[in-house]
């Protein structure tokens, strides 16, 4: 057995369904599930007619490098919604079932755990992919508590940084200042940057939509984008976590060696998903419309906590990221316990690092449910948290 596996930690989820054991939901009302980030929202008829008209696919081996028109059109869509001026579609382009799986499998091509003292840092709270990747590649977490400075990180031994913009479960973009201070010790120690840009289509402000890292790596001069590759999918984008489809672009000298592994990992896309994916790219009508139903769920919940719970509208993707008057896990706890509303505290989603669990007396909530739920959820809230 795979000796590094006994170094996984338990799972975010997991952990909550120990945290619920004995708990009984006050069976007067409904259950709201609002503890984890599975997008609720219509998937586009677009999406679901060209996934069924190209069930021919399914007797074709597909390639891992994905078809020429997938690439073609993912490129396209990169170059329109981060005005680059290019992207070579066959080499700075890569498609991937989902984030999640390459976001872990990147981690096991670019590590060298050989090298010694091999870390990653991750934001913390964070995504726990990272975190298990890091240390299946034999590589140790290094966590960067939000509020801190890149500066005050060691940097030695450092071969990979995880960046998530906008954040899970902040909500915070990454300014363009932040990046150049990256790149600059991405030059300075050689290490890559993987940027995990899933939520960067849920935004607030049609004029405004968040920087990402390509676009960051443009505007810097860093046009070969050089140790660094971007990640993104239509799970949020699209309302199609079940399709398991993304891509990965930037630099073309990464690219090349996960497409290598990816071969030999077998990763390929099937070729109907590839055919509804190429018609969710190319379509922005649906995604417009998704970001107004969030705006919707943000407009109607907010001002029914912000007077007690002091929380923000994020600058970016479908959270709440809420202080409690007590200990997180406990204010989940009596949630459910009280109100049947499920929710994920935020020390499940942090580790304890420079001395502090930087999510804790937090809980995540996710508006992901009908707006009408939303709502109701937001109320029986208010309702737990004046009693406290």
């Amino acid at each position: 057995m795979n000796p590094r596996l006994a170094q996984l930690k338990t799972y975010p989820f997991d952990k909550l369904r120990t945290l619920l054991e004995g708990v009984t939901p006050n069976p007067a009302l409904k259950p709201i599930d609002l503890s984890i980030g599975e997008p609720k929202h219509p998937t586009p008829a677009l999406v679901k007619d060209t996934l069924a008209g190209a069930l021919d696919g399914l007797s074709v081996y597909p390639r891992a490098a994905g078809s020429p028109e997938l690439r073609e059109a993912v490129a396209g869509w990169a170059m329109r919604r981060y005005s680059l001026p290019s992207l070579d579609p066959a080499t700075q382009v890569l498609p991937v079932n989902g984030t999640r799986e390459a976001l872990f499998a990147f981690a096991q091509t670019v590590i060298d755990p050989s090298a010694g003292n091999a870390r990653v840092v991750s934001p913390n709270p964070f995504y726990q992919i990272y975190e298990g990747a890091a240390l299946l590649a034999g590589a140790t977490p290094v966590f960067l508590n939000q509020g801190m400075r890149f500066d005050q990180i060691d940097w030695s031994g450092v071969q990979l940084v995880y960046t998530c913009s906008p954040g899970n479960p902040t909500g915070k973009v990454m300014p363009l200042e932040s990046w150049q201070q990256l790149f600059e010790l991405s030059d300075r120690h050689g290490f890559i940057i993987a940027s995990d840009e899933c939520y960067s289509e849920i935004y607030f402000d049609e004029g405004k939509p968040p920087l990402g890292a390509l676009d960051a790596a443009q505007r810097l001069g860093r046009k070969d984008y050089a140790r660094l590759v971007m990640f993104t999918s239509l799970s949020k984008r699209s309302n199609a976590p079940g399709m398991r489809s993304g891509f990965v672009a930037g630099d073309a000298t990464l690219l090349k060696q996960f497409l290598l592994y990816r071969t030999y990992h077998g990763s390929a896309m099937s070729l109907a998903v590839q055919r509804a994916s190429i018609a969710a790219w190319n379509d922005e009508a649906h995604v417009r419309e998704n970001r107004r139903l969030y705006a919707g769920k943000f407009a109607a919940v907010l001002p029914l906590i912000q007077g007690r719970l002091k929380t923000e509208r994020p600058e970016g993707g479908f959270y709440l990221w809420i202080p409690t008057p007590i200990d997180d896990a406990e204010f989940a706890r009596g949630l459910q316990r009280d109100y049947n509303v499920l929710v994920l505290p935020g020390s499940f989603l942090a580790r304890e690092a420079n001395g502090e669990n930087p999510g804790r007396n937090y809980v995540r909530i996710a508006l992901v449910a009908p707006l009408e739920d939303c709502v109701e959820a937001a109320g029986r809230l208010m309702q737990f948290a004046k009693a406290l």
